[in-house]
């Protein structure tokens, strides 16, 4: 089985996402190795990409453990565990700003 992540990444590619990343937070994260973020242009581009990535993982294999907010399109989340991978309007990508919550050390942890 290829690697999710770089099915993920191909997936959000192909539908033209804007501005996706990869960060390693394994680091800082119990739970998943891997948070993937990316802007889509309008709720159905949001709701399209998270559907491309649902779907390319499926056809190798991988089915995510859930998908939330796909009803609004404004924010998607697909859980694969390991993987997370967030779809977002630019405007909710820059309000929540994951990257920058993400790359804070928590307090306690060396």
């Amino acid at each position: 089985m290829t690697n999710i992540k770089d099915i993920a990444l191909a997936a959000l590619e192909d539908l033209k996402g804007k501005d996706i990343v990869a960060l390693d937070v394994s680091e800082m994260s119990d739970v998943m190795d891997t948070l993937v973020i990316c802007t889509g242009t309008s709720n159905r581009q949001v709701k399209s990409l998270a559907d491309n990535v649902v779907e390319e993982g499926k056809k190798a294999g991988a089915r995510p453990i859930g998908v939330e907010g796909k009803e609004q399109g404004e924010w998607v989340l697909v859980d694969y565990g390991d993987l997370v991978v967030h779809v977002m309007l630019a405007e909710v990508r820059s309000f929540y700003d994951l990257e920058k919550l993400w790359s804070m050390t928590p307090t306690g942890r060396q």
